[in-house]
């Protein structure tokens, strides 16, 4: 399956599974109201941090969610092994991405990123509803993982190249509006994820590939990716796929973890 689906054809589609991960890190609620008012016929709502993310302490604000937690959750919500997913948000993509990655986690290859979110699902002029869809229980299972890892004693190791996908004025340490310390991990680069849209969808790959290699990314390097608290990193490491990169490394923690522990060093500047 490809990595991202058009709304044209989602709307074509047939047996295609839903997700409407839309969230807000300012109002923690509004994602789930805003669902409850109206989104993607057949599409359920999948929380960032009820259904995505397991409780905040030393791995950061979103930790992964427990695995076993995870499938008992996508089983309620009627997903099989063979399901195909398509997964959304407003409209850049950085949450919709965390369930692309999070499924992909799981071994779960039939998973797509609705490009253009569900803005451009109503650019598009198709409709929406506010009825909440159920469907029997499926037989999901975690198989083996799509995806990689590091803790956070591999982040400094020799030749990784780590990408941070904040905006500069966090990365500086300019500003931060969200955790205690301001800066980033020593060694990564800037790589705001909002860099791989344009008008709110995702850029061709060519421009895609244009842009990390503009950034001295070759293909062989080993590539770790990450954020504030592991959500929008996955909309960097879908980017580099859809470039052509093989799949880079998710630091979950983040930021977030990182610093946690005070022993960890800090860069600020850019």
């Amino acid at each position: 399956m490809n990595l991202l689906i058009s709304v044209d054809d989602l709307a074509a589609s047939d047996d295609v599974r839903v997700f409407d991960c839309r969230f807000s890190l300012m109002d923690k609620t509004v994602g789930r109201s805003d669902y409850d008012i109206s989104h993607i016929p057949g599409a359920l709502h999948a929380d960032l941090e009820t259904d995505l993310s397991s409780a905040p302490g030393e791995a950061g604000r979103h930790p992964l969610p427990d695995k076993d937690t995870l499938v008992m959750k996508l089983r309620a919500w009627g997903i099989n092994n063979d399901s195909t997913i398509v997964c959304y948000d407003q409209n850049a993509g950085a949450f919709a991405a965390r369930l692309w990655w999070l499924l992909r986690w799981l071994g779960h290859e039939h998973v797509a990123v609705l490009d253009g979110g569900l803005d451009a699902w109503l650019t598009a002029g198709q409709a929406t509803t506010a009825e909440v869809p159920a469907f029997p229980a499926g037989d999901i299972l975690a198989r083996p993982t799509l995806t990689r890892t590091v803790a956070a004693s591999q982040v400094l190791n020799a030749g990784n190249r780590l990408l941070d996908a904040r905006e500069a004025a966090r990365f500086n340490g300019e500003v931060e509006p969200i955790d205690p310390v301001a800066g980033h991990i020593p060694g990564a680069q800037c790589a705001t994820f909002t860099d791989n849209l344009s008008h709110g969808r995702f850029r061709p790959p060519a421009d895609l590939k244009a842009r990390f290699e503009a950034m001295g990314i070759g293909l062989t390097d080993p590539l770790v990716c990450y954020c504030g608290s592991g959500v929008t990193a996955t909309h960097n490491i879908l980017a580099l796929l859809l470039a052509g990169y093989p799949e880079p490394a998710l630091y979950p923690d983040s930021w977030s973890g990182w610093i946690t522990d005070p022993s960890r060093p800090v860069a600020t500047g850019s």
